[in-house]
């Protein structure tokens, strides 16, 4: 088990930042840690990463104590914060040479820094001062210095925020490429980007977890357990006789040929819908499951 969390509590004043948490990630997971602004994802992760302490409960990385090995835990993580600071003065191989300094890389420094340059597509850019990068370089920075150290463990807070669609992209498989061998934590607000690769998701609101679960099965956690289908007949239906279709729950108009007819049941209500238009003298020109997205399932659980 990489990291195991049990009642972690951490309050500022008298406001909790997150209030008695419990989660454990494997090794080998990637996994998406997403809420609202102010939900206590960055409060965690900097718990997690040994920058505060928390107020109450326990955490353990790769089965060492929070508190207790809070140095030698730093070994075994790699972090990117929010704000990436990086030293805007220093150019790229310097910095990373800086850091592996800072891990007491010895001997191995120069060839690590060679093999995580070109791991994190810095090769090109490597004699350029940090200041003069994009912004999407700028991360590949901070990338390489969570990785430099070989850590078994990755936090990242929001690692392509601020990016452009292009940059998301190449940092999404970075990251990727990265969790193959790696547990993974990452935080961010974009749902394509937890569906596109992440293994689970935790979800937090107000400081608790509300969700936690694998992409697959999360949508199981919506309140709204509705199965939408919109129809397209090739002529008005009466929506009385739509209402009598089995299993349907509610029926709503779009317009004179196109209606969204729910239905609670687990049960496919495509079969009968086609019964009913069969039946009724009805031909269905179209005929959709509307899945509920990721964005829908966060939004429920985090209504304020």
């Amino acid at each position: 088990m990489s990291i195991q969390v049990n009642e972690l509590t951490k309050i500022y004043g008298e406001q909790k930042a997150i209030d008695q948490i419990s989660f454990e990630i494997n090794t080998g997971e990637i996994v998406g840690f997403v809420g609202p602004n102010g939900a206590g994802k960055s409060t965690t992760m900097k718990i997690l990463t040994g920058f505060i302490p928390p107020s109450s409960g326990k955490a353990k990385i790769n089965d060492l104590d929070l508190i207790e090995n809070s140095l030698e835990i730093r070994k075994h993580i790699g972090y990117l914060p929010e704000n990436n600071p990086l030293y805007l003065d220093m150019y790229v191989k310097e910095y990373l040479e800086f850091v592996a300094g800072i891990y007491k890389l010895g001997k191995n420094t120069n060839n690590r820094i060679k093999e995580i340059i070109e791991q994190t597509g810095l090769t090109i850019e490597r004699k350029k001062k940090i200041g003069a990068l994009s912004k999407g370089y700028r991360q590949r920075v901070g990338l390489a210095q969570a990785l430099i150290h070989d850590p078994s463990i990755l936090i990242l807070d929001e690692p392509t925020s601020g990016l452009d669609p292009n940059q998301i992209i190449e940092i999404r498989n970075l990251i990727s490429e990265v969790g193959k061998e790696k547990t993974v934590m990452l935080s961010t607000h974009i749902m394509q980007e937890v569906e596109a690769i992440c293994d689970r998701i935790i979800i937090i609101n107000k400081g608790k977890i509300v969700a936690d679960d694998s992409i697959e099965s999360i949508y199981t956690h919506a309140k709204d357990q509705y199965v939408t289908v919109v129809v397209e007949f090739d002529k008005e239906p009466e929506q009385t006789a739509l209402e009598k279709i089995d299993l349907v729950d509610k029926v709503a108009k779009i317009d004179d040929k196109n209606w969204l007819i729910q239905s609670a049941s687990a049960e496919d209500i495509r079969p009968h819908i086609f019964k009913f238009a069969v039946d009724s003298g009805l031909a269905v020109l179209s005929m959709q499951k509307k899945e509920k997205s990721l964005e829908e399932v966060f939004q429920e659980l985090t209504k304020q």
